[in-house]
């Protein structure tokens, strides 16, 4: 319908037609409501993406990966060992005698791994001291005690018996722990007081601080190569054999002969 048939309609109705002022300025009305609507949107999704933001800035970091490779060859050295030193794998800890992650890793873990592993000559494990000593002040003499009871080639039942008796840890009870064993007591307690080992303690600290290692339980995984080992992968804190397991059977198969 034009113009003119509206008008004439309107004028038969009793109505008069919308001028063509008022008709332009429905139509500017409009388009300010339509903009005004638009930058609202516009307001709206600047807010919601600083708010993205701020969360994002609030969230903790992604955990990272449970195995990671690193670059080194780790030196074995002289460090207590227990396996074949054939063996095609080695396993490194650096661990802590007062730390209860690591208590966890020695009363839960080691013991399967020590079975399905170390005694098939599948893999050989070295114990690295890392005492954390800001929080575990008993934690380096302990390691110590370790070390002299090795030279009445008693270390490993030392070790045992600590991770064993965590909370009685002070230096008279480590003597009661080398009677305990039935070692000869004035050799422990003149090796203990002596304090021989404790650079050699503090060069394991050294080394694991160039490998990364931060806390404890830490694990060193990688392929035998004499008196080291290569191909390292490092998995930090106590983890449930099952998941030991995957990656030591992953490994043990890439490293197939």
């Amino acid at each position: 319908m034009n113009r003119i048939m509206l008008c004439a309609a309107l004028t038969l109705a009793g109505l008069s037609a919308p001028a063509p002022a008022q008709e332009a300025g429905d139509m500017e009305q409009l388009r300010r409501d339509v903009e005004a609507v638009r930058q609202g949107q516009d307001a709206l999704r600047q807010d919601l993406d600083e708010l993205r933001k701020q969360l994002q800035a609030r969230l903790p970091p992604p955990p990272p990966p449970l195995v990671q490779p690193i670059d080194a060859v780790v030196s074995i050295d002289d460090a207590p060992l227990k396996g074949a030193r054939d063996a095609q794998l080695t396993m490194v800890e650096f661990s802590d005698y007062q730390c209860p992650f690591c208590k966890r890793h020695a009363d839960q873990s080691l013991p399967q791994i020590e079975r399905d592993y170390i005694a098939t000559g599948k893999v050989r494990y070295v114990f690295r001291d890392f005492p954390l000593e800001s929080i575990h002040p008993q934690a380096l003499q302990a390691a110590e005690a370790a070390h002299c009871a090795g030279e009445q080639g008693r270390y490993w039942e030392m070790h045992d018996r600590l991770f064993a008796n965590q909370q009685a840890l002070a230096a008279e009870r480590l003597v009661e722990h080398a009677a305990a064993l039935e070692l000869d007591a004035g050799s422990f307690k003149q090796c203990l007081e002596s304090g021989k080992y404790v650079e050699r303690i503090r060069d394991d600290i050294a080394e694991g601080r160039k490998l990364t290692v931060t806390g404890t339980p830490t694990l060193l995984l990688g392929t035998s190569a004499g008196d080291s080992m290569e191909n390292v992968r490092i998995m930090r804190g106590a983890h449930a054999y099952a998941l030991l397991k995957q990656e030591l059977d992953k490994l043990l198969a890439e490293s197939k002969p």
